[in-house]
């Protein structure tokens, strides 16, 4: 596997549509933010011929991180597709951003693609997010490799990289991560760093020299045999114990010389099956130089040892209604079953929407059915509507290259759905079908917005609902309690890019406001209020009176009214007329301007006039009560809490569990789970942990996560509750 001289030129640029599942292969890169992804996807592209040696695009522009906001940014911050070819495969390189705030670009390739590349930096090492998105490729077997970059910094150590890198991935079988080639060093720089020049295939014991520019296979020195041969023993029983071939493993240890070629299809099939991780180092091209050093091998190995859409598990897919159906794997002749995993604008193209086919073939002006469902949480409208498909294209850079299908197993675009939605399913018009969404995480980061202008507040609803069609992740409330437009995001990062986007793209400018949680007032003893509304000026005049007495109940009790009138003083038709009055002013508040809850409201005497009592008296009458009640009575100002549980390093436990407790939280308890972590779980008021997604990234280094659902509301404690009023009273 990529012990082949190549010495013809890559194959050309210009992608097409593929014309069976086998000839595709779907790749996404992922890795930290910094390791390297993007400039190896643009080194991947110049070595098959789709990029000039300038690193350009054929025909202008650059192939990944085009988005203007990404060249502000100085970083990715969208999933990009960029396809090349290589041996007659059409390979989709799945490029994400490696910073934790867009998450759900990077969730949206991994469901897009049927194996992963871990990029690791030589200088930056695995993080702990890193780690983390390991497992969950693991626990779905996709198949994975590790490659690793920036070979050329100081004190850059590719054997101790791979051994890190055995010790993060391999888990309880080390030799499953193990490299296919050595680095070799060229003579050191005055620093004393030796640099990276070419590779040393184990299997073939071919040298491959990339210091021309061009990659040269030679035969190794003879100083270099000792450590490659102790190298490919390893490897050689690496792949061994991985093989099918139960027998194999004895004829090696009884000295049986066993086939390189029989070798290669043992690891190629390993590879594919995702218990074998091969480890590769690479470089992009320097200049003048036509290829990267180890992209050719990279290339290989995608190829040859990357599994086919054919070996992917059929999606679960179902109907509108919820009724199971069997889909069968990946062919092209089958029912379409598409899915939207991106959605952008474009300023001239409008809408285009990236959509990988899992079953059937996507045609252009063909008529489809779009599905979508599950995202009501998330300020999404379910919704089932037939949609004509305009033109199709694959994407290279800021380029849409038009073809004339996509069949099961490829990616394609489609430009100017206008209701398709990341993550819904696209299907035959006469066969409706439904994938089950991928797994996304909760936002928890609020940004409370407002329209800057009465021309942006008139473009601002529209702006919010495409931002959230293009992102699953971020979530659309409009909170009936505090009046506020609140975009839940997963970071500060996340935050900017929502609020650019908004600017650039949909042209509406807003300003961000402080974000308010929704308080609660209530009584804390009984109380008596009455409330006399007495009116008269010409004609029928307004006539109520009614006194109450309001005593407060146990949490999460709401609202009681209890009507005890004797004697006919407050007449029956107007005793409905209170109680909507004392609700309507318990909704205002009664104090500080919160939802007034859980007290018992009782009508215990009144007056009427035999003209001048109506409807609308008696509600005055009714919220006048309530009011002179609590001004005569203690008002606890409730605080929503929130049930918190922190997935975290056990290194990090006693650090979040002292933030937490200066949040006013109270731990409830912790249980150790697998991956030397630990979950906490925590009662915090949600006003202690409105940045917590920033704050938690922060202490644990990226390696926690958090979930919090709201469990009641509690009295708030009292030089809390006076800063908070003495806020609203400058506020006002």
């Amino acid at each position: 596997m990529g012990d082949k001289a190549h010495t013809h030129p890559g194959a050309a640029g210009r992608a097409t549509a593929a014309d069976h599942p086998t000839s595709v292969r779907n790749v996404v890169l992922v890795g930290h933010s910094g390791s390297g992804k993007t400039t190896l996807v643009e080194a991947l592209a110049l070595t098959a011929g789709a990029l000039n040696r300038a690193g350009r695009v054929e025909d202008g522009g650059c192939v990944s991180d085009y988005d203007d906001m990404e060249h502000r940014q100085q970083r990715s911050v969208q999933l990009s597709l960029v396809p090349v070819e290589w041996d007659g495969i059409k390979i989709n390189l799945l490029d994400t951003p490696g910073y934790a705030d867009f998450v759900g670009e990077l969730r949206a390739g991994l469901r897009a693609a049927d194996a992963a590349l871990f990029v690791v930096s030589a200088s930056d090492g695995v993080d702990g997010t890193t780690r983390m998105l390991w497992e969950e490729c693991a626990a779905v077997g996709m198949p994975r490799a590790i490659v690793i970059t920036h070979l050329e910094a100081a004190r850059a150590d590719f054997e101790e990289m791979t051994r890190i890198c055995a010790e993060a991935f391999g888990g309880d079988d080390p030799d499953a991560v193990l490299p296919l080639y050595l680095p070799l060093h060229g003579p050191p720089a005055p620093d004393g760093h030796a640099p990276v020049t070419g590779l040393v295939g184990l299997l073939s014991r071919k040298l491959f020299d990339y210091a021309s520019g061009e990659r040269v296979a030679s035969e190794p020195g003879e100083a270099d045999l000792p450590q490659l041969d102790e190298a490919r023993s390893m490897l050689i029983e690496g792949i061994i114990s991985e093989s099918e071939d139960e027998t194999l493993m004895e004829r090696y240890l009884g000295g049986e010389q066993v086939d390189v070629k029989t070798l290669i299809e043992d690891l190629e099939r390993a590879v594919a099956r995702g218990v074998f991780f091969p480890v590769l180092a690479a470089a992009p091209a320097t200049d003048g130089a036509r290829r990267g050093l180890g992209t050719v091998e990279l290339l290989d190995l995608i190829t040859r040892g990357f599994p086919t859409p054919l070996e992917r598990a059929a999606p679960r897919v179902t109907t509108p209604e919820g009724a199971g159906r069997e889909l069968r794997m990946c062919d092209p002749e089958e029912s379409l079953v598409a899915e939207v995993v991106k959605t952008s604008s474009d300023p001239y193209v409008g809408r285009i929407s990236m959509v990988r086919v899992f079953s059937g073939t996507l045609r252009a002006d063909q008529t489809v059915h779009v599905s979508g469902h599950g995202m009501t949480d998330r300020g999404h409208e379910d919704h089932d509507v037939d949609e004509r498909i305009g033109a199709l294209s694959t994407p290279f850079g800021k380029q849409q290259r038009p073809v004339s299908h996509v069949i099961a197993g490829d990616l394609g675009c489609v430009a100017k759905l206008t209701r398709a939605e990341t993550g819904d399913t696209l299907s035959a018009k006469d066969d409706p079908l439904l994938m089950a969404p991928w797994e996304m995480p909760d936002p928890l980061l609020p940004l409370a917005i407002e329209a800057h202008s009465k021309p942006d507040e008139d473009k601002l609803s529209q702006g919010l609902a495409r931002l959230v069609a293009e992102d699953p992740t971020m979530r659309l409330e409009h909170n009936q309690d505090t009046h506020q437009v609140v975009l839940w995001c997963l970071g500060e990062a996340h935050a900017d890019v929502a609020l650019e986007r908004l600017r650039s793209r949909y042209g509406v400018q807003v300003d961000v406001v402080p974000h308010r949680v929704s308080l609660r007032e209530t009584f804390g003893d009984r109380a008596a209020g009455r409330g006399r509304h007495v009116k008269q000026s010409g004609g029928h005049g307004q006539y109520a009176i009614c006194e109450i007495e309001v005593e407060p109940l146990p949490g999460g009790s709401g609202i009681e009214f209890v009507d005890k009138v004797v004697g006919g003083a407050v007449p029956r038709q107007f005793i409905p007329s209170v109680e909507k009055g004392v609700r309507t002013q318990a909704a205002k508040g009664v104090a500080a301007g919160h939802p007034l809850i859980d007290v018992r409201i009782t009508l215990l005497d009144g007056k009427a006039h035999s003209v001048d009592s109506s409807d609308a008296a008696f509600q005055t009458a009714g919220a006048l009560a309530l009011r002179e009640a609590a001004s005569e009575a203690r008002i606890h100002l409730l605080e929503p809490v929130a049930e918190v549980s922190v997935l975290v390093g056990d290194d990090y436990v006693g650090a979040v569990m002292s933030d937490l407790s200066g949040r006013r939280g109270k731990v409830l308890g912790t249980e150790q789970t697998s991956g030397g972590r630990t979950l906490i779980r925590a009662e915090v008021p949600e006003i202690e942990i409105g940045r917590y997604a920033v704050d938690l990234r922060s202490l644990s280094h990226g390696t926690a996560r958090f979930d919090r659902r709201y469990a009641r509301h509690e009295p708030m404690p009292a030089q809390v509750a006076d800063r908070m009023r003495e806020e609203v009273r400058a506020a006002s």
